[in-house]
């Protein structure tokens, strides 16, 4: 089966995860937090819509590997590996606001083959598989297109949070983001998206695990992008990531970061 024939699949997966998370959202319920130090939240509505992820995938293609961020990994040597997070942005949806999402991506031998980011209360869906990318909510579908940007000065940027960058990460940072002409905060997931629509230039984080990014790369790749770690190599496996709509800005942030 070729990726393209597993697009369709996307979008039960997605519908699959909004039956199963909405129930929570804006709803009062228990919080819970993975860390041992610090605040990691997880909520019912994480582990219900993954499980339910999990089910029918394994009901559908019983020989796909999965990778999720709430139940752990199962049959990673797979050709074809899903990578899952039921709600990326779990901060922003316990504090009532609609900039979290599903990332539901799939990895083909080994490289990011397929994405979508699903937001079950906006009804926006973002997805592409590295050569095209599309949009369907309010408004109809269309396709995605990045926008150029000729430099740093021009571009609008975005990160978690400057917090999350220490010492020499920090600072790398702050070289970019004191030549940008807007920054801002805090999207998660919606920032990718908002750069493959072409309303936003860059993404800069520190510190992702595979499930916050993989199913992001063939979104905004296929939106004409480029989305690559901090030194110029692939993005899967999460870490620094430096995502940009024009592949000429996201030559200069390298250039930036690692000067």
């Amino acid at each position: 089966m070729t990726d393209a024939a597993l697009l369709p699949f996307l979008d039960r997966l997605a519908d699959t995860a909004t039956e199963a998370i909405m129930p929570h959202f804006r709803a009062s319920g228990q919080v819970d937090n993975k860390a041992a130090s610090g605040f990691d939240p997880v909520t019912a509505g994480d582990r219900a819509a993954e499980a339910a992820l999990r089910r029918l995938i394994n009901e559908t293609y019983p020989a796909h590997g999965i990778m999720g961020e709430e139940y752990g990994d199962e049959n990673l040597d797979a050709e074809n590996v899903w990578v899952l997070d039921p709600i990326d942005g779990t901060r922003a949806f316990i504090s009532g606001l609609p900039v979290w999402g599903t990332l539901i991506g799939l990895m083909s031998a080994g490289r990011p083959a397929l994405g979508m980011m699903a937001q079950p209360f906006t009804g926006e869906r973002f997805s592409g598989d590295g050569k095209t990318a599309r949009y369907t909510g309010p408004g109809g579908p269309r396709v995605l297109k990045t926008r150029g940007c000729d430099g740093i000065a021009s571009a609008v940027l975005s990160t978690t949070t400057p917090a999350l960058f220490k010492d020499a990460e920090r600072e790398a940072y702050l070289r970019v983001e004191d030549q940008v002409r807007l920054v801002r905060y805090g999207y998660d997931c919606y920032a990718y998206c908002m750069v493959a629509a072409g309303f936003m230039d860059a993404v800069i984080e520190t510190g992702l695990h595979a499930y916050d990014i993989v199913a992001l790369i063939p979104v905004i790749e296929g939106a004409g992008g480029r989305v690559t770690n901090w030194e110029g190599g692939p993005a899967s496996a999460g870490g620094r990531v430096v995502a940009a709509g024009d592949p000429r800005l996201h030559a200069e942030i390298l250039d930036v970061i690692n000067r």
